[in-house]
């Protein structure tokens, strides 16, 4: 197969969408190499493929059915004139509003060029349905890509870094300069892969350790004892001496078992 780069001229990049159209095609080839088949998947759902850059190198492996999510009718109309065997694959719409249920039976990896304005909220729906993602390769801004696959005690560690680790393995790949791209955005990017771990649930209460995660984060600098008064009485634990970068997800855990207890017996 001869693998080409988008011609730009055919579809404009829309900033309002934060499309910026990666054309190194070794980029794109090492993204899809990325996919290590982790748990069982027969289903690649590639997001905001835009003229198909890393769709030419998914659609010729045949472990998997490749679908696209494209929101830009323009890009829309190219992949469906350009790779008119993938039409009946591309769905036109928001991956934000995406059921995957309607489309998937079982479970299906996400794959994809995240545009950097909505990365977070991408993650955010994803984790709602985990169970059906085992596998997720992207590429997005280098420092988001940093901070989520971050360890505790690292000044990047954060609220993503947390939930995404409390159900996902995560790797840094490898670093996209803006030159990779047209137009290039003003930030370097990065290529991270997340495995689904052996945790199907939670010890507490999933929506106060959301919780409680987010608002440790929003007030970093301060100690835990003093920031997650927000959250409610929580009775004193040694971990409250500490800052939410130096916690774990089994930390996070304790605490949040610690502030459900608290408030079951009020």
């Amino acid at each position: 197969m001869n693998y080409k780069k988008p011609d730009d001229s055919k579809v404009r990049a829309k900033k309002h969408l934060g499309q910026h159209f990666l054309k190194d095609l070794n980029i794109a080839q090492r993204i899809v190499d990325g996919l290590s088949g982790h748990g069982g998947y027969d289903r690649v759902l590639e997001i905001g493929p835009g003229m198909g850059v890393l769709t030419q190198f998914l659609l010729p492996k045949t472990d998997f059915s490749t679908y696209v999510i494209e929101i830009d009718t323009e890009s829309v109309a190219y992949l469906e004139k350009h790779y008119p065997d993938l039409a009946p694959r591309i769905i036109a719409g928001d991956f934000l509003k995406f059921n995957a249920g309607e489309h998937f039976p079982g479970k299906f990896a996400v794959i994809g060029n995240f545009p950097y304005n909505i990365s977070s909220q991408i993650f955010f729906r994803a984790l709602e349905i985990r169970d059906r993602i085992p596998e997720i390769v992207c590429m997005l801004q280098k420092e988001v890509a940093q901070r989520i696959a971050s360890p505790p005690g690292n000044k990047d560690y954060g609220i993503l870094s947390v939930l995404l680790q409390a159900f996902y393995d995560i790797d840094y790949l490898v670093s996209v300069p803006p030159g990779a791209f047209d137009p290039p955005p003003k930030v370097q990017s990065g290529v991270i892969r997340l495995r689904r771990n052996g945790v199907s649930a939670l010890e507490c209460d999933e929506k106060l350790f959301f919780r409680v995660v987010k608002t440790a984060f929003n007030q970093r600098r301060k100690t835990l004892r003093n920031a997650l008064k927000p959250v409610g009485e929580i009775p004193y634990h040694p971990l409250l001496n500490k800052r939410a970068e130096q916690l774990s997800v089994q930390d996070f855990v304790t605490l949040t078992l610690l502030a459900q207890n608290a408030q079951g017996s009020n």
